[in-house]
């Protein structure tokens, strides 16, 4: 006799608030039950994954098809491996390696397919890392950036008094040049701190805001910048509701990874082919920072340039590190301040003829 089919609304719905892919199925692989990371990952509504086989999203059965059996039979509670799983059925070129757990349930005629992404784990753990280097690096760099500003002052005010007490000699022209370069070079230290300083320094102005007009705002500063051979691309998910955050600093973050991405493209936009896609996702089941969210929008900036350089891409949010010539590597560190000052983080995949730059920020 087949057991009655899962209502969404019980006793499994609880898995919807897992991150990982989980199904409940027949010990003959028949799919009863999908959570929300299934849907989310192969694209389609639960009421087209529930009922199909889920033998069919594998490359290989014979591991499943012995788990499901060895565990409906008692043999063991649970039976772990690892798979390689299509995104569709019958797809062939859009693979996913994941980490497989078949587990019982009270029900022998009812198990428990877990799906863990080795690649999402991965990316956990980096993120992780991530976030706490930054943390590390921030609080350093505001304490550099204090001890830094004081002496600073001295040493301008004492160039400026030298300047003052200058006589008129042979020497002099030469003698206040020398003095010149020392206000000089301490008044573009002193922006430096400032850069360093400025996303704690100011108060967020908390209002409600719409991510796309962000966009547009940044669209329209980049293009005027860029007028010749650089395509901005959209591609918005318009669902997207307005959330709570300070507008000109999310402008700023949003603009300082466009013009990094620009900057890269030089040689693109000489040429004419230079692209940068904004792209706009709802995510489910989002952890940042440790944090669980249900929802968070997703904004990639994605564009066609050389990559970021192999030797720094684990620093490149890190104050001063950057890859190229005059660069000042404080773009994407203010970036990922104001993003974690809104509880969200940035991540970067880049390889040669592709960058993404993915700014994630929680949802009410």
């Amino acid at each position: 006799m087949n057991p009655k089919p899962v209502s969404p609304d019980e006793p499994f719905a609880c898995f919807d608030l897992l991150a990982t892919l989980v199904a409940v199925v027949r010990p003959d692989g028949t799919c009863e039950f999908a959570n929300t990371a299934v849907e989310t990952l192969f694209n389609l509504p639960r009421r087209a994954v529930q009922g199909s086989n889920l033998l069919e999203w594998f490359t290989d059965t014979g591991r499943l098809v012995e788990a499901l059996e060895e565990v409906s039979r008692n043999a063991f509670s649970s039976s772990r491996f690892d798979a390689t799983i299509r995104r569709g059925p019958r797809t062939h070129d859009d693979l996913l390696p994941v980490h497989v757990i078949v587990s019982q349930t009270d029900d022998p005629q009812r198990l428990v397919i877990e799906l863990i992404e080795n690649a999402q784990q991965t990316r956990q753990d980096r993120e992780e890392r991530n976030l706490d280097q930054v943390h590390s690096i921030k609080e350093l760099t505001r304490n550099l950036a204090h001890e830094i500003k004081n002496p600073l002052g001295g040493i301008r005010g004492a160039a400026q008094l030298l300047a003052l007490e200058l006589q008129p000699t042979d020497l002099w022209g030469e003698l206040e040049e020398y003095t010149e370069v020392i206000i000089h070079e301490a008044d573009r230290l002193q922006s430096l701190v400032d850069r360093l300083l400025a996303p704690h320094r100011r108060a967020q102005v908390v209002g409600d805001v719409n991510i796309h007009e962000i966009c547009e705002r940044v669209r329209s500063l980049v293009l005027a910048q860029y007028p010749r051979g650089l395509t901005l691309q959209r591609d918005y998910d318009i669902s997207l509701p307005d959330f709570r955050g300070d507008r000109e600093q999310l402008i700023q973050a949003v603009l300082n990874i466009v013009q990094n991405a620009a900057q890269a493209l030089q040689e693109r936009i000489a040429a004419g082919d230079a692209v940068i896609a904004l792209r706009t996702r709802v995510a489910r089941q989002v952890t940042i920072g440790k944090q669980r969210w249900r929802l968070a929008l997703e904004l990639h900036v994605e564009d066609n340039g050389p990559g970021v350089p192999e030797e720094i891409k684990d620093r490149i949010f890190f104050p001063l590190v950057s890859g190229r010539d005059g660069g000042s590597g404080l773009g994407l560190t203010l970036a990922q301040t104001i993003a974690q000052q809104h509880q969200g983080m940035i991540d970067c995949d880049s390889q040669p003829g592709r960058t993404d730059f993915r700014i994630t920020l929680p949802l009410p």
